[in-house]
């Protein structure tokens, strides 16, 4: 490759993927992480010699990363167009949080009857931190805390299937998840603190219906966003989004 005006500058978006990991994994791992947090755009057409230059790399890991990507539904390959970004239909993100309703809502409960004060004290640590984050608006660590939250409950529950099935749909729930945090903003935050609050008084049923009911508010609040997006004029799609601040 020639260099270009600027060269030895990182474009926007550069990241440089880790040499020990297998290549195409790194790749893979990357390419999932832009489109779960929204530098690779829904829909956006995925070129791979821009792929390339933007994780540092040969376009063949890219190339076989983006084969595996569109097996698992994360982008969509079209014969004499190439790849984009898969668009959700709104089916798939009703089944898709369905299903997490009902893995956490009894992770929820089964959390509840087996909290200890460890537990509830490092809940209570991830809504402080989640809180703060969502108020100075870093959208990044909001959704990054907000997964560890439900993470925990789901490991407090004590049921290795219930562990097994969210860590499944973890990163689809992240990426359903990410354009709504800043829609649910503080609502979602006060809902975490009722949902630790019974879970550290033991109150199974209750524990239950409030992570039921949370899962519901993110469902409606993701359905409410796509059709006001809809009715919006369309913006030109930027090269790369730059990431906020994880920190």
């Amino acid at each position: 490759m020639s260099a270009g005006p600027g060269a030895g500058a990182e474009p926007v978006g550069a990241r440089h993927v880790k040499r020990p990991t297998p290549l195409r994994e790194s790749v893979y791992e990357a390419l999932t992480e832009m489109i779960i947090d929204g530098t690779l755009e829904r829909g956006r057409h995925l070129v791979e010699v821009e792929l390339a230059g933007l994780l540092g790399v040969s376009r063949q890991p890219v190339r076989e990363a983006l084969q595996r990507l569109n097996n698992e539904g994360w982008v969509d390959l079209r014969p004499g167009f190439g790849a984009m970004v898969h668009v959700p239909a709104e089916d798939e993100v009703d089944q898709l949080l369905a299903a997490r309703a009902a893995l956490e809502s009894e992770s929820a409960r089964l959390a509840a009857r087996h909290a200890t004060k460890d537990d509830i004290a490092k809940l209570r640590e991830l809504c402080k931190v989640g809180t703060a984050f969502q108020e100075s608006g870093d959208i990044d660590g909001t959704v990054r805390t907000n997964g560890d939250l439900h993470n925990l409950i789901t490991q407090m529950s004590g049921n290795r299937f219930l562990v097994d099935f969210a860590a499944q749909v973890d990163r689809r729930v992240r990426w359903y998840y990410t354009p709504v945090a800043p829609v649910r903003g503080a609502a979602s935050w006060r809902e975490h603190n009722r949902l630790v609050k019974a879970i550290s008084e033991g109150d199974e049923d209750k524990s239950a219906q409030i992570m039921r009911e949370h899962t519901e508010q993110t469902r409606k609040a993701y359905h409410e966003l796509q059709a006001a997006t809809a009715e919006e004029p369309a913006e030109p799609t930027s090269p790369a989004r730059r990431r906020r601040s994880t920190r």
